[in-house]
């Protein structure tokens, strides 16, 4: 089912791992349903720390532009467990004149863009549970993905183009009209701006800026 040599399943079970690719794990493991996840760790985990750190702050820049929107309520880390489900959503936003919901995924760095895909998905599916837990009933539901925005998330979603245009039917440049007017579903992709740099920008979220005209002579 794997598709991989008999040679490579007894590597796995006999712990001789060295000669193996990850690729070749993940393959193995899809049909058993197993997550196979590498974890870098830097000076005792200061690695996984820097990345919680980074994450924390783009959310909070990114609930921070958010809550400008007037008619919108947002939460996050929301947490939910719906018929033996688990995880986390981290920011919904709820508009209750138009009964819509919005679901938040944030991302600092693209890693697995199937299994975030796939996670995505899933949240969106139960997206309406979560809300009616919360007392709201939403008419409609929307999913938008937020990405930090540097060169190599800009390549990696590059390679994936074609997938993540086929997902997502928006971009950064439509999310401000959306959040003004929530009417029919949406999903999208946007880059936020560098969050280490605490700039705050997203495309089509910047401040527009006044311009000079010269004068005539």
């Amino acid at each position: 089912m794997a598709g991989v040599a008999r040679s490579t399943i007894s590597d796995i079970e006999t712990g001789n791992l060295a000669a193996l690719s990850l690729a070749a794990l993940r393959r193995v493991g899809a049909p058993l349903q197993i997550q196979v996840e590498v974890r870098g760790r830097w000076r005792g985990g200061g690695g996984e720390r820097l990345l919680n750190r980074r994450h924390s702050r783009l959310a909070e820049s990114v609930a921070r532009v958010l809550g400008r929107f007037d008619g919108w309520a947002f939460a996050a880390e929301v947490s939910f467990s719906v018929y033996g489900e688990r995880g986390i959503v981290d920011q919904i936003g709820w508009h209750e004149a138009n009964r819509h919901l919005l679901v938040i995924e944030l991302k600092t760095e693209f890693v697995d863009v199937n299994e975030m895909l796939g996670t995505l998905d899933r949240k969106a599916r139960l997206a309406p549970v979560i809300a009616a837990q919360r007392g709201w009933r939403p008419a409609t539901v929307s999913v938008w993905l937020i990405v930090a925005n540097s060169r190599t998330n800009r390549r990696h979603a590059a390679e994936h183009s074609t997938l993540l245009r086929t997902r997502f039917g928006c971009d950064g440049r439509s999310l401000a009209a959306f959040l003004r007017h929530p009417a029919g579903p949406t999903t999208g992709l946007a880059f936020w701006s560098d969050v280490d740099a605490g700039d705050t920008r997203c495309e089509g979220l910047a401040a527009r800026k006044a311009v000079r005209r010269p004068k005539r002579v």
